[in-house]
């Protein structure tokens, strides 16, 4: 009897032990398991730098991306034509100011005088002098920066606005000294002006693309006067160089200078022109 009685406790002792085995075990594999993770989930960041894994927030990189601005090929407009249009419209905007001032300097003192029927505005100056100085002063403002990038020679010598201010006195100075000085006869005039003229450009330029650049300039443009002077547009009082005063040239040339220098100015911190493939 005794032995039946410790057979029974035996197996039900044995019993219960397998009964309670599975959840200690069950518990166990949890603990470890959660310990597992946690210590992935801590050292994650750090093996993802080690090794150079990408950023899991996609954010900042949207960020960057944004203020890097937009790729070649994206639908944004292109930055460089838009400084391009800005450059041009303040150079028309120059030329337009400088021939309104200058030309009622010449025709309040009568060296520059046009037909009685096309006087319009409060300038007393005909209609197309402003767009077409202001058009000018746009392509030659554009043309010099241009012509330095062509020949590798880039212009570094007073570059701030503050010379270009200096030089912008100085060129009206000139052409109000064309209109105000009385010498004995235009070829003094003329020579003193050229004399100023050069002084400008070794001031505020003294560059070899400046100067040709200067000089074609009041080539083309004293022709293209000469044209409109013989075809009755305008015409000037006492002209010496043919229908023309002969100091003419020299106030070209100053200005050809004078609005090259703007267009350098604005020119800075211009990216290039993209080149295609």
């Amino acid at each position: 009897m005794p032995r039946l009685h410790d057979h029974f406790w035996s197996c039900s002792c044995a019993h219960s032990a397998r009964r309670r085995g599975p959840p200690r075990a069950s518990a166990a594999g949890l603990a470890a398991k959660v310990g597992e993770m946690i210590n992935v989930s801590v050292s994650g960041p750090s093996l993802l730098a080690a090794h150079g894994a990408p950023d899991a927030d996609p954010a900042p990189r949207g960020r960057s991306a944004a203020m890097s601005g937009p790729e070649p090929g994206s639908p944004y407009p292109n930055t460089w034509h838009h400084r391009l249009l800005q450059r041009s419209l303040v150079l028309f905007s120059v030329g337009v100011v400088l021939a309104l001032v200058l030309n009622l300097l010449q025709i309040q003192r009568n060296v520059t005088l046009f037909p009685e029927e096309v006087i319009a505005t409060i300038f007393s100056s005909a209609w197309w002098v402003p767009p077409c100085c202001g058009t000018a002063a746009a392509v030659v403002g554009l043309l010099y920066p241009c012509i330095d990038s062509h020949l590798g020679e880039p212009h570094k010598f007073k570059r701030e606005w503050a010379s270009v201010m200096r030089c912008i006195a100085v060129f009206v100075g000139i052409n109000h000294a064309s209109a105000k000085l009385d010498f004995a006869n235009n070829v003094q005039l003329s020579l003193t002006l050229a004399a100023l003229s050069l002084g400008l450009w070794w001031t505020f330029d003294r560059s070899r693309s400046g100067l040709g650049l200067g000089i074609t300039i009041a080539f083309l443009a004293t022709l293209i006067t000469q044209f409109l002077v013989y075809n009755g547009v305008y015409q000037y009082t006492f002209p010496d160089f043919l229908y023309i005063r002969s100091w003419l040239p020299c106030i070209f040339f100053s200005g050809g200078v004078t609005v090259g220098n703007i267009g350098r100015q604005l020119a800075m911190g211009v990216p290039e022109k993209p080149h295609s493939d």
